[in-house]
């Protein structure tokens, strides 16, 4: 055999090993394929014939105390196009737009992307996608879905809070109770065809949402409509920047009412309750993050007169003064190097601790503040809960803003002492007053009472901290009989109710620069002054004419509480007195 033919034959064999091998590799990687890998590349090839949708959860429903519905949701629909089904896309484009009102081009853009599922527009109420869904156009698809709705539209908007499109909240209690209002999400899986068609032949397999809990708020949406038509009618008289009315029982820090005008609509939450005319942009942003600010939380202010309730608590506290107590207001008061002014500047003259109160006399407050000291002082601070958040179930809580103690002086003290130079929110200083009126106790205002499921069941009662003996139930019954002699007798007149037996103080503050001309007026009031059931602060913004808050943030509560002690079940009384003949009081109807 030559010599060539011995090569070729061992060319042609070196040939027939390599194709054996490669064979062998394939039949073994096919083998492994088949029989080790099937059940991987079985679900690998089921997921190209699957298509996913999710199914929104009902949102929980937000009821107030007395089981009104104030958050719901509304069905609507998200409307949707499957490229690969398309069979007549210009007819699509055309129905879409006209019944979506969005224009054609818009629409074409959509339609025209390679996609397994494009959403053309979604919270479509559901009369509209009924309409659409009667078209039968190939390729549209109408998946019904929920759109949180107010019925109270903008009672407690700032408050309550709103969704986003995803039905996540947004702002307030919404944010707040997301975890117990959202649910959990199901799921529709569809089989489809190699070009991404669903197969109408084959079954849906389907996750059933599961709802989320309902959630039973302390507001009681009558005090709310009341506190909301008295703030208004201020809002309106005085011109003012906005007005701010907090309604709460001192005993459990339970908030029965919570307003902030001007509100804002919560089925419509992104138009501006203010002319928005020229503004784009950040500055739009700007102007709705400012109309959607809770007032009452959310912003520091100068509490002014108010805040004498808690100088007169310290000092009753700390027995540097008592009610026998006398002093004299010659209209003025030097501290240091700094003639500090009383309201009534040819001065009150001799008057009893009582009567100072009633009269609001800063020299006093100046005297007792600098008899307690700055260490009491601050102690008093704390005890109170005026050096910390209060802890309400409502986002973005603003802190104090004080002095350190190490650099307060006796000129910072005594403005201190007659609300100056420091800056709470007004439910800071309503829970405050709160633990002076209720017997020394320290609450946590709060909205959240408890969540339930679907069929009512109880599934969490919200517990909240309390501080007790935070001062003595001598001092408060103290600070009670005071209080009660300011409203019926002193500056508080303008609150006084008759038959009713209400306590409270009033204040006006300079807002910085304090030659600016710009005030905040406000009235803390509470009822029935032996066993306070509501406290309610009104604070009326930069008052255009007239801004005393004995003139003006009074009356507001006083209209407020003409409304509601009955409601509330209070009663008008007559007590007989020994030398005073008959006098009315009120008292809770049990």
């Amino acid at each position: 055999m030559s010599r060539t033919r011995v090569f070729h034959r061992k060319k042609v064999m070196v040939y027939m090993s390599c194709i054996l091998v490669l064979n062998a590799v394939l039949i073994g990687r096919l083998v492994f394929l088949m029989i080790f890998q099937s059940q991987y590349y079985s679900a690998q090839a089921q997921m190209l014939h699957e298509r996913e949708r999710s199914i929104k959860a009902a949102r929980g429903c937000i009821y107030d105390r007395n089981g009104n519905i104030i958050a719901t949701n509304k069905t609507v629909c998200t409307i949707s196009v499957i490229h690969s089904q398309l069979t007549d896309a210009e007819e699509v484009i055309r129905v879409l737009s006209e019944e979506l009102q969005i224009t054609e081009e818009e629409i074409r853009q959509k339609v025209a992307k390679v996609s397994s599922r494009e959403k053309i527009k979604s919270n479509v109420e559901k009369e509209i996608g009924d309409k659409i869904r009667a078209y039968d156009l190939d390729g549209v698809k109408v998946d019904e879905d929920y759109k949180r709705y107010y019925p109270y539209e903008e009672m407690a908007s700032k408050v309550l809070g709103f969704t986003g499109s995803d039905n996540q909240g947004i702002i307030g209690l919404e944010v707040s109770y997301e975890e117990e209002l959202k649910g959990e999400e199901g799921m529709i899986l569809t089989l489809t065809d190699a070009r991404g068609v669903e197969l109408d032949t084959m079954a849906e397999s389907r996750k059933e949402p599961i709802s989320g809990n309902h959630l039973t708020l302390s507001l009681d949406m009558n005090i709310q409509k009341y506190a909301q038509q008295a703030a208004m009618k201020a809002l309106v008289a005085k011109e003012a920047n906005y007005v701010t009315i907090i309604s709460m029982n001192p005993q459990n820090g339970e908030i029965l009412a919570m307003v902030n005008v001007p509100e804002f609509n919560l089925n419509d939450p992104y138009t501006l309750n203010t002319d928005a005319k020229g503004l784009t942009g950040s500055k739009f942003q700007d102007a709705l993050n400012k109309m959607w600010r809770n007032q009452g939380i959310n912003d520091t202010y100068e509490p002014g007169s108010t805040f004498k309730i808690v100088t007169a608590t310290a000092g009753l506290e700390c027995g540097v003064v008592s009610v026998n107590d006398h002093f004299n207001c010659p209209g003025y008061k030097m501290v240091e190097d700094r003639r500090i002014k009383c309201h009534k500047t040819t001065g009150h003259g001799g008057e009893s601790f009582v009567k100072a109160t009633m009269n609001s006399c800063n020299p006093v407050f100046i005297e007792v503040g600098a008899r307690v000291g700055v260490e009491h002082f601050y102690q008093n601070l704390r005890k109170l809960g005026l050096m910390e958040k209060t802890g309400v179930d409502v986002p973005g809580e603003a802190s104090t803003i004080i002095h350190k103690k190490e650099n307060v002086k006796a000129v910072e003290l005594a403005t201190m002492s007659f609300g100056q130079s420091f800056q709470i929110t007004p439910l800071q200083l309503l829970r405050a007053v709160s633990s002076v009126i209720n017997g020394g106790t320290l609450v946590t205002p709060h909205f959240g009472v408890k969540s339930t499921d679907e069929q009512g069941n109880v599934v969490k009662t919200y517990q909240y901290p309390i501080k007790e003996n935070v001062i003595s139930k001598e001092t408060s019954e103290t600070m009670k009989m005071i209080l009660e002699k300011v409203v019926s007798e002193g500056g508080g007149i303008n609150g006084y109710i008759e038959g009713f037996s209400i306590g409270g103080k009033t204040a006006t503050s300079q807002k910085l620069p304090r030659n600016s001309g710009k005030y905040i007026s406000s009235f803390i009031g509470f009822a029935p002054v032996q066993n306070p059931q509501i406290v309610t602060i009104c604070i009326i913004d930069e008052p255009t004419g007239i801004y005393y808050g004995g003139t003006i943030a009074a009356p507001v509560v006083k209209e407020l509480y003409e409304n509601i002690l009955p409601y509330l079940g209070m009663e008008k009384q007559k007590i007989v007195k020994e030398g005073e003949g008959e006098k009315e009081t009120s008292e809770i109807n049990d």
